[in-house]
């Protein structure tokens, strides 16, 4: 089970991961300013269908998780918090 008592610290270390990739890959920073975690990938224009594509094959490589089309929407994707919630429900399974 990936949640116990870690269980925070695991799922902040995956948005911390997840972050990453973002500032690095979409706004070429590495300032953690740049971007909340609640704030939105896809109205913020920061990714976009091609982006999303690119972040999720990033994700299931780094994770070792093949990710459904049917679980590629805005509910799962569209901010640092949603992607790390995403993840840390699908590896804890």
């Amino acid at each position: 089970m990936l949640f116990g008592q870690g269980g925070c610290d695991v799922a902040l270390e995956l948005q911390r991961q997840v972050k990453d990739f973002v500032l690095r890959n979409f706004l070429f920073t590495d300032d953690d300013k740049a971007l909340a975690n609640g704030d939105s990938l896809i109205r913020g224009g920061i990714v976009d269908s091609t982006g999303i594509l690119e972040l999720v094959g990033h994700l299931e490589q780094a994770f070792a998780i093949r990710i459904p089309p049917e679980d590629m929407t805005p509910a799962n994707f569209d901010s640092i918090d949603a992607i790390g919630a995403y993840l840390a429900r699908r590896l804890a399974t």
